[in-house]
């Protein structure tokens, strides 16, 4: 059996899950896994701004393709990538965040090196990372046993973040990388080795739906992330294709369902929905959760309105059918299942079904408008939007209007309404690009939140990612205004001069950029990019600071009383 460096193990694993970007930022403590990324073919370094850029951007390459690695230096670059790698552990994104430190002697001898505390103690960063990761791992040159273990450890915290569809953490000394091990003999994750829901409690479950199901005349199927990261957007396809069952998304999961399937109705936001979203999920006989997890952003404040007694929710690892749960039901198993139990349910067809209302177009406004609103912006989005793009909203103002928008055939949406870092998306476009080159990422991104990770555009250009960002320009934090704070100043940003951004960080003749104040100049704007697809274009919408899409303005007093700030 020939043999590798460790470095090498790590990256041919990393390459068999399809990861073929690796995000960071070099350091001493990982420059000699940087060489091996430079000489592993297929693999291609990304070289971004700051670590928490990195974490941001590997994040959205997780979404498009399963998986994301994270490369940053000891202590100083994986404590500024924490924030991101959280936000990953929040949404449910499976990240490895791989650290290089120093050397097996000079952590063993507790050493007062940089980078570190200068208290000889090594694990400070590590039992910080083990709140925001499911495994973690320490390599270790301290003796050919712990070198040799090195495999089977690269493998397990593998595992564990497929698995759990989370991050997790490896600390890669610099003695370690270039020690030699045996290459992978086998596929890390062998075929069946997935371990099936025991078929007795499967059937148990599966009768337990099928009496909830007995004389029910509506069924509506509501999915959230956890439908995404665990595969089951097709299943969700075939399920809904075998009855005529309503179906709705919180905004997390939002794109997980072909929103041009006849049932579907809309994202579901409690109280606050429209009411196509509202009465399917409300009013029918038997709701089915899947992957849907109830937060305060997408269920308006926890405003939503359904009872346990009449409902079947399905996690990754375990179901529930009314108070009954079914702990090791895996969620795929379970949506097969329930596929099989619909087609032969003989369900009739909900009022309304196989037609929409209309209510996402209603809002359009009038293009003889002579300032640009957010009526008019999102109308324009969703009518510019590519099919099989993938759309990107930032948490705030971006995300509340975007989540209303409806997807084009095969689109893909991404925002993080759950862990709301603001700046997020701007790298997480730069991931979604280079994860799926074939699919045009489309980002609207507020313009405070573009200030905390404007440079990634020099990333992007510089790798040759042409997505198209739409920067709201409505003079700073809306979304924060809406809540609380209308006119303090602590809501207020610098003024920039956002066209001229990307020729500041060397767009050249990649980069395209222009301002639009009016419908026309925005509709002119998304014309150009739809002429351009192979240069970054920034769009500059100008609007006022106090205007906001209906769903925030709707949410804002909720959340203001959530946070009691009163008056």
């Amino acid at each position: 059996m020939s043999d590798i460096t460790v470095g090498a193990y790590l990256l041919r694993r990393l390459r068999e899950l399809n990861i073929e970007h690796l995000f960071g930022v070099p350091g001493d403590y990982n420059l000699g896994f940087l060489d091996q990324v430079l000489d592993s073919p297929g693999q291609t370094w990304v070289g971004n701004c700051n670590e928490l850029d990195a974490a941001y951007a590997a994040d959205g390459y997780a979404r498009l393709r399963g998986a994301a690695a994270l490369v940053t230096t000891f202590g100083v670059g994986e404590l500024s990538a924490v924030n991101g790698v959280a936000g990953s552990y929040a949404e449910s994104v499976p990240v490895i965040a791989v650290t290089g430190m120093p050397a097996t002697a000079v952590a063993t001898a507790g050493e007062r090196v940089h980078h570190t505390l200068m208290d000889g103690e090594y694990d400070h960063f590590g039992r910080m990372f083990a709140e925001v990761t499911v495994d973690r791992a320490t390599l270790s040159a301290a003796s050919a046993a712990d070198i040799a273990a090195a495999p089977a450890q690269i493998d397990r915290v593998l595992r564990a973040m497929l698995r759990h569809s989370r991050p997790v953490h490896l600390n890669l000394p610099t003695d370690v990388v270039l020690a030699r091990v045996p290459a992978p003999d086998g596929p890390l994750i062998a075929a069946g080795a997935e371990e099936a829901t025991d078929p007795a409690l499967l059937r148990a479950f599966l009768d337990d739906c099928a009496r909830l199901l007995d004389g029910a005349r509506t069924v509506t199927v509501l999915a959230g992330h956890e439908a995404e990261r665990y595969g089951q957007r097709e299943p969700l396809g075939e399920l809904l294709a075998a009855a005529p069952v309503r179906a709705a998304v919180f905004s997390s999961g939002k794109g997980v369902v072909d929103e041009a399937a006849p049932g579907f109705a809309g994202v579901y936001t409690g109280e606050f929905s429209q009411k196509a979203a509202r009465v399917a999920v409300e009013d029918a006989d038997c709701l089915i959760l899947v992957g849907a997890v109830a937060t305060d952003s997408v269920t308006g404040g926890f405003s939503h309105h359904f009872t346990p007694e009449r409902t079947i929710e399905l996690r990754p690892y375990g179901a529930s059918v009314g108070r009954a749960g079914y702990d090791g039901v895996r969620m795929a198993d379970a949506v097969a299942g329930l596929t099989e139990l619909l087609r032969d349910a003989e369900l009739p067809e909900p009022a309304g079904y196989g037609r929409t209302d209309g209510e996402a177009e209603a809002g359009a406004g009038s293009s003889t408008d002579t300032l640009l609103t957010q009526r008019q912006l999102w109308s324009s989005i969703a009518a510019f939007l590519p099919p099989s793009s993938v759309f990107l909203a930032e948490q705030g103002t971006s995300f509340f209007g975007g989540q209303e928008v409806p997807l084009p055939a095969d689109g893909r949406f991404v925002g993080q309404p759950m862990w709301g870092s603001i700046g997020y998306t701007l790298p997480a476009a730069l991931g979604t690009q280079l994860a799926a080159p074939d699919r045009r990422s489309v980002l609207v991104i507020g313009d405070g939140s573009l200030q905390l990770t404007a440079q990634e555009l020099g990333t992007m250009t510089r790798y040759g990612a042409a997505p198209v960002i739409v920067v709201i320009n409505n003079d700073g934090y809306t979304v924060e205004r809406a809540i609380h704070g209308a006119t303090a100043s602590y809501n207020d940003i610098a003024a920039w001069d956002y066209t001229a951004l990307p020729a500041a960080f060397g767009g050249g003749d990649r980069a395209v950029s222009v301002r639009a104040e009016a419908p026309a100049q925005l509709a002119d704007a998304l014309a150009l990019a739809a002429r351009t697809p192979d240069k970054l274009v920034l769009i500059e919408a100008v609007l006022s600071r106090d205007d906001a899409p209906e769903l925030l303005t709707a949410l804002a007093g909720r959340f203001a009383a959530q946070n009691d700030y009163g008056a």
